[in-house]
């Protein structure tokens, strides 16, 4: 893979995430994190890799990408169906796995890995209800599917359950998100699994309901896992980084625009930090 890449590494840390600052710590405790998750998938024998962004990061920067303030990561739906039976039985004391099944609140088909204390500046309209509101990150998984059941999925799913957000009393919008839910899982998906048979190509794309439906994974371009650089950690990420990156993000070598990148930060906080100002 080309390993040159055409701007300065140590200006743009300087610019977004410089030692001290509030992304870069946020950034360092999110590693320390997945570092304690990839312990437990190594006892386990659970495979996992690095995915979106934080792959991009890898790729590209040997680590996070300077204004990022997330992690991504990918496994088998198969295998995130173990580790979450660990994470629940840990019963950790610094964090939690906030998943549809821990909060009733936190809607999201995908798990987010989260610091029980803190708080992360949202505008989302939801984030008020969360249980937990730390910083954290995401837990994707991906199942053999097609295009069509992926996105059908999450329309659906993320269309009702985004109505639920706009009811102010939690006796009325506990019981319909959980409604919600058991239609979605337990009467449309497993319908929509079933059209996801058509397949002739063996892709993969995240689990239903999860969204990013235009995201395509191959177990060619995927297994065996390899390994990359981030942050001075060797982390598992696909056989084939180029071809997922270039699959998702084009060009990934070239460095967005200053205008891109500034859409990119969504907290408060990180926008404050680097441009001085309350808001986009």
């Amino acid at each position: 893979m080309e390993s040159r890449f055409m701007f300065d590494a140590a200006q743009l840390r300087a610019r977004y995430n410089p030692d001290g600052s509030r992304l870069r710590s946020d950034q360092l405790e999110l590693l320390r994190m997945l570092q304690h998750v990839a312990e437990i998938c190594r006892e386990h024998d659970i495979k996992w890799w690095l995915s979106s962004g934080t792959l991009l990061g890898a790729a590209r920067h040997k680590g996070f990408i300077p204004w990022d303030d997330d992690i991504d990561i990918v496994m088998l739906r198969k295998d995130y169906r173990r580790l979450e039976r660990i994470l629940r039985k840990e019963q950790n004391e610094e964090f939690v796995l906030h998943s549809v099944c821990s909060d009733v609140e936190y809607v999201n088909c995908f798990a987010k890995y989260r610091k029980r204390e803190g708080r992360v500046e949202s505008s989302t309209r939801r984030y008020n209800y969360y249980k937990w509101r730390g910083i954290g990150f995401d837990i994707f998984t991906i199942e053999k599917t097609n295009f069509f059941a992926a996105k059908a999925a999450s329309t659906i799913y993320g269309n009702i359950q985004h109505l639920t957000s706009y009811i102010s009393w939690g006796w009325l919008r506990k019981p319909l998100i959980r409604l919600i839910e058991l239609l979605s899982f337990v009467l449309i998906f497993p319908l929509l699994r079933l059209v996801g048979l058509i397949n002739p190509r063996g892709e993969y794309h995240y689990s239903l309901g999860q969204g990013w439906a235009k995201h395509r994974f191959f177990m060619s371009d995927t297994m065996p896992l390899a390994t990359a650089e981030f942050e001075g950690v060797e982390l598992p990420v696909p056989k084939d980084m180029d071809a997922y990156l270039t699959k998702v993000y084009g060009n990934w070598r070239e460095l967005p625009s200053p205008e891109q990148i500034r859409r990119c930060i969504h907290c408060n906080e990180y926008i404050r930090e680097i441009y001085g100002v309350q808001d986009k």
